[in-house]
């Protein structure tokens, strides 16, 4: 996901990417606790977005 496309969501969706994405990131990390984890790339790449959304918003304010 790019900071472009973030910027034009509403505050709201925002909100509920942020919370879809912890919730993910809470998943992987249970996965590669038990070793079930095949792509350990996507850890990466969602908390990237989860640093991404959290800039965006930062900026708003």
């Amino acid at each position: 996901m790019k900071a472009s496309e973030i910027r034009a969501k509403s505050a709201e969706e925002i909100s509920k990417e942020l919370e879809a994405l912890h919730k993910e990131q809470f998943n992987l990390r249970m996965q590669n606790a038990t070793g079930q984890l095949q792509r350990t790339s996507e850890m990466r790449r969602v908390s990237r977005d989860i640093a991404r959304i959290k800039t965006v918003v930062n900026e708003n304010k």
